[in-house]
């Protein structure tokens, strides 16, 4: 299927330079590898080639099919769950060993893996987790440069748009997907810059307050507070990889983040807006927290699917981020339900579960893995995104000292 059937093509062109350009800055004699689904191959050539006109040596295109890994799921057996060939996991440890930069593009059907057994999907994670760690762990601590970004496909379309037909759900989609990564008919690679000095100047700020908590409270029932770990570092916007690169690791993105000591963590947090996890969603859940552990969980829809999250290892109970968004960002404004992590994160503060950011701390990425888990940040084969911003969202910094800054008031910064 076209997927530029109602869609700008240049402006689809002018997407795929953004990515491979500022997204992750393709440098001359570099390697480029692309996860891209079947469906978006019009796209995923765009991008292979405008990586090639940046100077890429060689540009991989690692094609997925969302169909066949729902019968993979469905029909393996166990040993296969658990069993990931050499050659499928040095193909990712040897690029990222190499510097290759890394553009993954997203936006298949949301519910793609409906009624698989999200255990059997952990058991495959898990072991693709500890075969590719190599790569895992280049990409967390930014070592090597990579993107996030997505197309629209035609279920994802109608879930967002299920009163309109295909083809309009389609261009609806396509057209909200280019004004948030700025892709509107101005200079978007100048609107990325104006957007980072601003992401930039309120991780300044927060850096320099240097907060020991944060206390979040709203009128649906989250009343919550969350440490943070000593020399936390607020980051929003773009990245610099190891080779001093600068990258981003997500278009769009509206947030600044850091790590969380996964050890402090009291009082419950209540989502905003549904979780689509595997296909599956998660709606109005929430979670209770008691040294920094969740010990209670509801959801009114998935919580079978939440639980699964929460059981697939030690580290998927406590939190590895905390993103601020403020309630009238681009995305927010668009007052519509994605049904996908990377555009609602982005319209709503929000926490992950599972894995931390090792750069969000002052010498993090140089720290293994048992140090790091000692110095409060939290380790975990997951790193679920989920929201929790809402119009009355307040939050408030507290010091080491005990003093109370306002950083948050009726969703958003309050200075």
């Amino acid at each position: 299927m076209n997927c530029f059937d109602k869609a700008d093509k240049k402006k689809a062109e002018e997407y795929a330079r953004l990515v491979v350009r500022v997204g992750v800055n393709v440098q001359p004699g570099q390697e480029v590898v692309i996860r891209c689904p079947v469906e978006h191959f019009e796209f995923g050539r765009l991008l292979c080639r405008e990586a090639y006109e940046a100077g890429a040596a060689e540009v991989v295109m690692r094609w997925e099919d969302a169909p066949c890994s729902r019968q993979f799921y469905l029909h393996a057996s166990e040993e296969n769950l658990a069993q990931i060939p050499e050659w499928k996991a040095e193909s990712y440890n040897y690029y990222a060993r190499r510097g290759a930069c890394h553009i993954s593009v997203g936006g298949g059907d949301p519910e793609a893996y409906k009624g698989v057994d999200p255990q059997r999907m952990h058991r495959y994670e898990a072991a693709m987790d500890e075969a590719v760690k190599t790569y895992y762990a280049k990409m967390m601590a930014s070592e090597i440069p990579w993107t996030v970004v997505a197309v629209p496909q035609r279920q994802w379309a109608a879930r967002v748009f299920p009163g309109l037909d295909s083809d309009e759900a389609m261009k609806r989609l396509w057209e909200m997907i280019l004004r948030a990564v700025r892709v509107d008919g101005t200079d978007a690679v100048r609107a990325w810059e104006e957007h980072d000095r601003f992401l930039k100047g309120k991780c300044r700020m927060l850096n320099d307050y240097a907060f020991e908590k944060l206390h979040y409270q709203n009128s649906i029932g989250t009343d919550f507070t969350v440490g943070l770990v000593k020399n936390h570092v607020w980051e929003g916007g773009s990245e610099v990889s190891g080779t001093g690169v600068t990258f981003e690791a997500n278009m769009p993105t509206e947030e600044i983040f850091t790590m969380p000591d996964c050890r402090v963590a009291e009082g419950t947090l209540v989502s905003a807006l549904p979780l689509s996890y595997r296909g599956n969603l998660i709606r109005n859940f929430s979670l209770t927290f008691h040294e920094g552990q969740v010990v209670d969980y509801q959801a009114q829809e998935g919580q079978e699917t939440l639980r699964s999250i929460l059981e697939a290892d030690e580290g998927s109970r406590r939190l590895g981020e905390v993103a601020l968004v403020p309630y009238d960002s681009p995305i927010s404004q668009m007052k519509t339900l994605f049904y996908n992590t990377l555009f609602d994160e982005n319209a709503s503060c929000h926490f992950a579960l599972g894995r931390c950011y090792p750069t969000t701390m002052k010498g993090g990425e140089k720290l293994g893995g048992e140090e790091l888990l000692a110095a409060g940040g939290n380790a975990s084969m997951n790193h679920v995104d989920f929201m929790v911003g809402t119009a009355d969202l307040r939050i408030t910094g507290i010091l080491p000292g005990g003093e109370e800054i306002l950083l948050f008031e009726n969703g958003n910064w309050a200075r």
